[in-house]
């Protein structure tokens, strides 16, 4: 599980096997969301995440979107 960046808890990632569209998988407490952040970022599926806690990671993965798409790149477009 290739980390892309960590902050105030929350912990973004790609799985080893990924596949398109670009997206990126958060960790918070025992929840999951994952974000499509090719053309933006929204949200496509979470798991026991609270709705501040899905809006705090979204915020994040919007701030941190060129990391993500660059580490996405680094990874994948081999």
């Amino acid at each position: 599980m290739p980390k892309i960046f960590e902050q105030d808890g929350y912990r973004f990632f790609f799985y080893s096997n990924e596949h398109q569209p670009i997206h990126v998988h958060v960790r918070y407490g025992g929840g999951e969301a994952v974000f499509e952040v090719e053309r933006g970022v929204e949200l496509r599926e979470s798991q026991g995440l609270k709705v501040r806690e899905l809006t705090k990671a979204e915020k994040l993965a919007t701030e941190h979107w060129d990391l993500i798409i660059q580490r996405w790149h680094e990874r994948f477009d081999r």
